[in-house]
């Protein structure tokens, strides 16, 4: 049965609704595309395409929910479109949703076994859930179906780096470089590896290939500056920060960066005012807060202090180093249990941190409480014997509870590390006195002459109780 010219005509609309939003979205105007699209649905809703499409502009908005639903909608009319069931799965990656993109890539296996994207892909949701292991096994499958998928190399890459195996993910990214020259990404990421790896001359180069493609990427000027910052070239680190706040002027992370400048050039007052300015601009920023709460302790102004490092622990911090800095202002401070629940915090994301162990150990021992600072040093040590100033307090430790032998280990590991300082060396001589005399106290206790001296003072002591007792019954 034919459809009415009225039906057709308004079929015909919607067609024309579609093809208007495809143009709209190849120039960047998503929500007039997403509008003509929605209109195009309305007259038609069983066309899975447009459901699609919808999807991709959500995705390209970061609205990664709205996406989903309208991938779900796009699979109700065509359920086994292995490219939506693909793009669903990414989104439920993207989202968190591990078990459901790992479900949907199943089943992309099962209905088309040999439909690459679905490994390749795969390998970024194994990476995020640190089942490395199993995001290489993708790499492979990937491998057989297509030798020469740069984003297979890159998605692998990325697994490669989170594990610090910089040299191969250096050889994976180049080779998505190879096979995919305009790559968005590639180069800066390959300067983040090199970097990461100590090639800092690589990494410069790469940092400045990426640059020259995309010279106003203001998140890789940042990170540009922050690397010349590290590697001690301030003029041209504070023309890059710069040039982010002529690019883009409520850049704040720029300003932050400036103020590190001024307060590695010891300009407290710049550094100060750098980072007021920042907080100004962007209350959650951060780290001026901790930088100023330093500048406060220096002066002496310890309430001062205090409040910034509080204020500052009510964001969200992840840089470790940053908080165990904080843990140490406090126990300068002498706020030892803010200290020790700066710790606590940072021993519950990583378990294998010596530094915040042994800090503990040291809040501890400032709260007079021996054993247990020696329970955290010697964790401490397990995790990392190679820091002399841990290996010293233990010393110290073991000493003051009389434990010598541990405590000239420690000392004498601590004096092979840095033989070179002078209080490890004094705190050496020190102990070693204290173990002669340990071993003099042992070698008398034990001695034949030790022996007799005790036998003859208990028949003293008897012979003088008897005499007492015969006094006492005489009077």
């Amino acid at each position: 049965m034919f459809c009415d010219a009225d039906e057709y005509s308004s079929w015909d609309k919607a067609d024309q609704m579609a093809d208007m939003a495809f143009e709209l979205y190849e120039d960047g105007q998503i929500p007039q595309a997403l509008a003509q699209l929605a209109a195009a649905i309305e007259i038609n809703p069983n066309n899975s395409a447009w459901h699609f499409n919808i999807a991709l502009a959500l995705d390209s908005m970061d609205n990664f929910e709205l996406a989903i639903e309208a991938y779900q909608k796009a699979l109700e009319l065509t359920p086994d479109d292995p490219e939506t069931l693909n793009c669903l799965a990414i989104d439920y990656t993207r989202t968190g949703e591990y078990d459901l993109a790992l479900a949907t890539f199943d089943k992309i296996q099962e209905i088309a076994p040999n439909f690459e994207p679905g490994y390749c892909n795969r390998i970024i949701t194994y990476t995020e859930m640190d089942q490395h292991e199993k995001a290489e096994q993708m790499f492979y499958l990937a491998q057989q179906i297509n030798p020469d998928c740069p984003i297979c190399f890159y998605n692998v890459g990325n697994s490669l780096f989170s594990r610090r195996q910089y040299a191969r993910a250096i050889w994976c990214w180049e080779r998505t470089a190879m096979l995919e020259p305009t790559h968005p990404q590639i180069n800066y990421r390959i300067a983040q590896a090199y970097w990461a790896n100590g090639d800092l001359d690589q990494a410069k180069d790469y940092f400045l290939r990426h640059l020259r493609n995309g010279p106003g990427d203001v998140d890789v000027i940042l990170d540009f500056g922050i690397f010349l910052l590290k590697v001690g070239q301030l003029d041209a680190a504070r023309e890059k920060f710069n040039r982010i706040l002529e690019l883009q002027p409520d850049f704040t992370n720029a300003v932050f960066y400036l103020g590190e400048l001024a307060m590695i050039q010891n300009r407290s007052v710049d550094a100060s005012r750098l980072y007021c300015r920042a907080i100004k601009e962007d209350p959650d920023l951060a780290g001026p807060r901790y930088r100023l709460a330093q500048i406060a302790l220096d002066d002496g102004s310890c309430d001062e202090a205090k409040k910034l490092l509080m204020d500052e622990l009510k964001l969200k911090i992840d840089d470790i180093d940053v908080l165990l800095s904080i843990a140490v202002m406090f126990i300068q401070l002498g706020e030892l249990d803010l200290a020790m629940d700066t710790l606590l915090g940072i021993v519950d994301e990583d378990r294998e941190s010596a530094t915040a162990f042994y800090h503990m150990g040291m809040v501890m021992a400032l709260q007079g409480d021996h054993e247990g600072a020696m329970h955290f040093f010697e964790h401490a040590m397990t995790i990392d014997d190679t820091d002399p100033n841990l290996l010293t307090d233990a010393a110290l430790i073991y000493l003051s509870n009389r434990q010598v032998e541990q405590a000239h280990r420690a000392i004498a590991a601590a004096r092979k590390l840095a033989p070179d300082n002078k209080n490890i060396t004094r705190l050496w001589r020190r102990i070693q006195l204290a173990t002669i005399a340990a071993n003099i106290r042992r070698y008398f206790a034990s001695s034949p002459a030790a022996v007799k001296i005790k036998l003859l003072a208990a028949k003293h002591n008897s012979r003088r109780n008897n005499l007492i007792k015969i006094r006492n019954l005489t009077k």
